[in-house]
C-alpha cells in the first residue's frame, strides 16, 4: 500500500467514524425528545420542539422547557426545596403553569 493510499485509508476510517459518532448523537437526541415527549403528555403538559415539559419554575419565577423523569419531576428538581416539592405536586393535580 502506498502513503497516498494508507493516508487515504485513514481519512475514510476517521469520516466513518465521525459519522457513527453523529448518527448515535442523532438517535440518542431522538430517544430522549420522544421520552420527554410521552411523559409530558401523560401528566397532560404541553411540549416544545424537542418534546420537554414547558413549565413555570416556581422556584425562579420563569419559564423553563424540561424533561421530565419517570416520576414527573422536572429534571432540575431538588427534593430539599419547598418550591420544588410545591411545583411536582402541581404536576401531578394538573394545576402546574404552562407557557
Amino acid at each position: 500500500m502506498t502513503d497516498d493510499e494508507q493516508g487515504d485509508s485513514e481519512r475514510l476510517g476517521r469520516f466513518i467514524q465521525q459519522t457513527l459518532r453523529s448518527v448515535e448523537n442523532q438517535l440518542s437526541d431522538a430517544k430522549r425528545a420522544y421520552s420527554d415527549g410521552k411523559r409530558a403528555a401523560l401528566v397532560g403538559l404541553p411540549t416544545d420542539e424537542d418534546g420537554r415539559a414547558r413549565v413555570v419554575c416556581r422556584r425562579h419565577a420563569e419559564y423553563r422547557a424540561v424533561s421530565l423523569d419517570p416520576a414527573s419531576r422536572p429534571d432540575c428538581f431538588d427534593a430539599d426545596h419547598p418550591d420544588c416539592q410545591g411545583c411536582v405536586e402541581d404536576i401531578r393535580d394538573g394545576s402546574i403553569e404552562t407557557w
